[in-house]
């Protein structure tokens, strides 16, 4: 069986890193068996996270097989982007006929995967399936909408997100009439997580940072909705500035955030401690030992939860909406008031907050679940 696994950004190689090393598990145990039973994956990366602290460094770090593509489709607008992934891996699924296409998230790669795959009769499976926003106006919700909606192996990683699915419909009739299956699978990413928590703390000393551990607040911002509207950046970086009075605040600089915030001047990140992009390593080593996060990125609300860190998120909804359930996370949206109370108002980081993701065999569940769906018709020629 082949499988071409399309990725694009940052948070999709994190979860690719899982379940590519989990493809090779399953081979490993029935290479001598069959090789009907193997499984190819072919990884097309389409570029879209260009930088290297932002790809390169990942694919090196969490071991991932190298893209046998790389599409190089980065720096251009949506529509734009989308359908030049669109033209590009038509023609790569045309030459390797895939069995099933694999995507991750909600990324303009995620949708222009599932889209390019549907309309060639490719099966596609989808990690992350069922997480909903309700924001209709955040291109994620869109990308991740439609990415359902055309996916054959609807994979969640919670109750929540099936519930959602279920609200809205599905399972519908897959294209190509195909049956569509949803399965709770759990988090790809708490995988990684336990897997690379005792590396991180042995490779990366947090004394090249400057901050000692449980003292510090760590925070990203890179939301088109808070980076491209002037009145939520700016009340983000006030409510950073003044929290930074109290500990020291490390805002990793995403290349977006970077342009929009140049034309502000020094005072817009006046007591801030700037960093370049982390690699995932050294990422995770900050967050782990933080005080608190601070961030809009989906991803990082789950790797606070894994590392039992508060976190506050500096948006008006979320997908992970069982973290703010159960208290470790708090949504403040860009507002500088609330942003600070929730800091202060964080749950100690002594407390542990309870399973939701799964046990961190996750990976292990999407493989089984595309070989228990492999479909009987022949895949594009």
């Amino acid at each position: 069986m082949k499988v071409v696994t399309v990725l694009g950004a940052r948070p999709q190689f994190i979860k690719a890193s899982a379940v590519s090393a989990a493809i090779a598990n399953h081979n490993a145990r029935f290479e001598s068996d069959s090789r009907e039973a193997l499984i190819e994956e072919v990884i097309v990366h389409t570029g879209q996270h260009f930088d290297a602290n932002m790809s390169d460094v990942f694919f090196e770090q969490l071991k991932i097989p190298a893209p046998k593509y790389h599409l190089g489709v980065s720096g251009v607008g949506h529509g734009a982007m989308t359908g030049r992934m669109l033209e590009s891996i038509e023609a790569v699924l045309m030459k390797e006929c895939p069995d099933w296409v694999l995507v991750y998230g909600d990324t303009n790669s995620t949708l222009a995967g599932a889209l390019t795959a549907v309309k060639l009769g490719v099966p596609v499976a989808h990690v992350e399936a069922g997480l909903r926003s309700h924001n209709p106006n955040m291109p994620e919700e869109i990308n991740r909408v439609l990415t359902d909606r055309v996916s054959t192996l609807l994979l969640c990683p919670t109750a929540i997100a099936v519930q959602n699915l279920r609200t809205e419909g599905f399972p519908f009739a897959a294209p190509g009439g195909r049956t569509q299956r949803i399965a709770q699978v759990g988090d790809v990413m708490l995988d990684v997580v336990l897997r690379v928590r005792k590396i991180a703390e042995q490779h990366v000393n947090l004394e090249q940072f400057g901050v000692p551990s449980g003292q510090y607040a760590l925070c990203t911002l890179h939301r088109q909705e808070n980076t491209d509207c002037a009145q939520r950046l700016d009340e983000i970086l006030a409510a950073l500035r003044e929290i930074a009075q109290s500990v020291p605040v490390l805002l990793p600089l995403h290349p977006r955030t970077r342009q929009r915030v140049a034309g502000r001047g020094s005072a817009a990140l006046a007591g801030i401690t700037v960093l370049d992009p982390l690699p995932y390593l050294e990422m995770q080593r900050l967050l782990m030992s933080a005080r608190i996060v601070l961030t809009d990125s989906g991803g990082l609300q789950k790797e606070a939860f894994f590392h039992n860190v508060p976190c506050v998120t500096l948006r008006d909804e979320t997908e992970w909406t069982e973290t703010v359930d159960v208290g470790w996370n708090r949504l403040a949206g860009a507002d500088r008031r609330a942003i600070v109370s929730a800091f202060c108002d964080a749950i100690p980081c002594d407390q542990q907050p309870p399973p939701l993701y799964g046990d961190g065999a996750s990976a292990s569940l999407v493989v089984r679940a595309i070989v228990a769906s492999v479909r009987c018709d022949s895949p594009v020629g």
